[in-house]
């Protein structure tokens, strides 16, 4: 089958359900344009700042695409087939994900931009708020640890492209290096002079393709610098990557968070587009095999390890805490939440699509060569693609290595903020020390993890982003859950609708079954050697444990307060509703 087949198949059920179901929720939603926003009522420039829709769209996907929809789709999509995986990605975006997103947005907005954690709080308990804290900084711990473990990957090594050329991963690194810089001076130059943003854009965008281009040819290369082996390497590149965290989590948001969410959101619809065009003109075909069994080789179930490995670019709890901790601050009208909440998960679920077109093209052996390598896999895929309209190999993988660090990066520093805000919140530090105690505590967790020696069941040696992959999925997976847990018991006692049970229950219920299901699992597999109960030495099953733990008293308050009754907030008036409906 063409990929252009797929790839249009998909464009155009994602674009009906973002017109139709969409349309559906912003009206079952009651957004109310002439409604006074939280980032228009408490303006003050610095966190509530209310900007137009299409810069905060951008802001908003680059910061919830990260290496989410690019890494799960590869994984799943060489672990069972590329079919199931498409049409996870689908559903769930449409569903499931779009719901969750949109619904912790305006939950946010309606509540004065507070968090989705302080919504649960006034429609739960104060038991569940402290609960709902302590999961979600758990989630964002195995966050970092994924994501900065993959990224310092991409650093290391060498790939050489059929052609002979090579892309080295101490150029990506410097490429890298170069374009952390290139926000911070256009952060400084907008903050204190006259520059407008169009402008800025116009300048800084181009520099970035300088950035890759430039990075070939002057590697920074940690290995050679300092002598070591590509593992000593990259467990360098997590720490220092880990030093970043922290630093980008501590400075002024207009430094560096902003513009670099402003650029890196035009990057990723660059890769994606460039993704796009390449399909459309390339005339590839899928090769690799649509369905491979109810088991993967190494004998994972697709249900419910499908629906965990690919989270980001289906469903990610992750989104809500984006969207009630900064996007919801910035959020110009109501109406917009239908653009920024579901359009931007929809484009994500296209940016998996397209990630899983990389898998579709290769053949089985050479997948399965590349399985533990899919930011490779993604960057070849994205340089074949890009190859059609004359772009060098070396270049648009470079690219795509690139893009695929971007997605990254901007994920890492709002986990590690998001992280500071949580603790601060559970401990009552305040003022410099909580700030740099509590940003030392989120960024010093996943420093643990990363430096330690991880082996597979054969004594081999395997990146740490691999082993906790399926922790990090079914947690974010669970996060979701909770999430939309909260969104449900709010609208229920908001509206007392039965529309609320169809709409945002059942994807509760769903994601509830799915992420406890595969964190049994993993505690199983942990607790249980050879048929005999064990204590295990690696920190997944106890996590899992906890987890699930945690998410099974938060789900029985919930369900105290839904068989509980009691009086609900004041319902929004009907006559709303005829004037929001578009």
């Amino acid at each position: 089958m063409y990929l252009l087949i797929i790839v249009v198949f998909s464009a155009v059920c994602l674009l009906v359900a973002y017109r139709v179901y969409g349309r559906l929720l912003a009206w079952r939603f009651q957004l109310d344009p002439e409604a006074e926003t939280p980032a228009v009522q408490l303006r003050d420039d610095l966190d509530y700042v209310p900007i137009e829709p299409k810069f905060l769209l951008s802001q908003h996907f680059s910061a919830i695409a990260a290496a989410g929809p690019i890494v799960g789709p590869i994984l799943a999509g060489v672990m069972f087939g590329w079919l199931p995986a498409l049409l996870w990605i689908l559903a769930g975006s449409i569903f499931i994900g779009g719901v969750h997103d949109m619904g912790s947005l305006v939950a946010s907005i309606r509540h004065k931009a507070r968090s989705i954690a302080e919504v649960v709080r006034e429609h739960m308990s104060p038991l569940s708020y402290i609960l709902f804290l302590i999961f979600i900084w758990i989630a964002l711990v195995y966050i970092v640890v994924a994501f900065t473990d993959i990224v310092a990957s991409s650093f290391i090594g060498t790939q050489t492209l059929e052609n002979g050329m090579t892309v080295t991963g101490a150029g990506i690194a410097s490429s890298s290096l170069l374009y952390l810089a290139l926000p911070i001076v256009m952060g400084v130059l907008l903050k204190f002079t006259k520059l407008s943003l169009n402008w800025a854009t116009i300048m800084f965008l181009p520099l970035v393709g300088v950035a890759i281009w430039v990075g070939q040819y002057i590697p920074f290369d940690l290995a050679a610098l300092f002598n070591l082996e590509e593992t000593s390497a990259h467990k360098v590149w997590d720490v220092v990557l880990l030093a970043y965290c922290f630093a980008a989590s501590l400075v002024p948001m207009w430094l560096l968070l902003q513009p670099r969410g402003h650029l890196g959101g035009y990057f990723l619809y660059i890769a994606l587009g460039g993704g796009m065009i390449g399909l459309i003109l390339g005339g590839e075909t899928a090769t690799y095999p649509a369905f491979t069994g109810w088991y993967s080789a190494a004998g994972d179930p697709l249900a419910p390890i499908l629906f965990i490995t690919i989270a980001c670019g289906a469903c990610s709890g992750f989104h809500s805490i984006i969207a009630s901790g900064t996007t919801s601050k910035q959020l110009r009208r109501e109406t917009d939440a239908k653009a920024v909440g579901y359009g931007a998960m929809l484009l994500e679920g296209m940016v998996a699509v397209v990630s899983l077109c990389c898998v579709m093209m290769v053949t089985p052996q050479a997948a399965t060569a590349l399985q533990g390598k899919p930011n490779f896999i993604y960057a070849q895929g994205i340089g074949s693609f890009l190859g059609v309209i004359g772009i060098p190999a070396s270049f648009g993988i470079s690219f795509g290595l690139l893009a695929f660090t971007t997605f990254v990066y901007d994920t890492l520093d709002v986990c590690t903020r998001l992280g500071r805000y949580i603790l601060q919140e559970l401990t009552g530090w305040s003022g410099s020390f909580g700030r740099w105690a509590t940003t030392a505590l989120t960024a010093g967790a996943p420093l643990f993890f990363v430096t330690q020696t991880v082996t597979d069941a054969q004594g081999k040696v395997v990146p740490a982003w691999r082993l906790f992959w399926g922790l990090f999925g079914a947690s974010n997976q669970l996060l979701a859950a909770l999430s939309l847990l909260g969104v449900t018991v709010w609208l229920w006692r908001t509206y007392r609708a039965r529309w609320v049970w169809l709409v945002a229950g059942l994807p509760t219920l769903l994601m509830y079954v799915m992420s406890t299901w595969a964190l049994l699992r993993f505690a199983r597999v942990g607790f249980v050697q050879e048929g005999h109960w064990s204590v295990p030495t690696s920190p997944v099953p106890w996590v899992a444990v906890i987890l699930v733990g945690l998410a099974g008293l938060v789900f029985v308050e919930a369900l105290r307060v839904l068989l509980g009754g009691g009086q609900p907030p004041r319902r929004r008036e009907p006559e709303v509703v005829a004037a929001t409906a578009g």
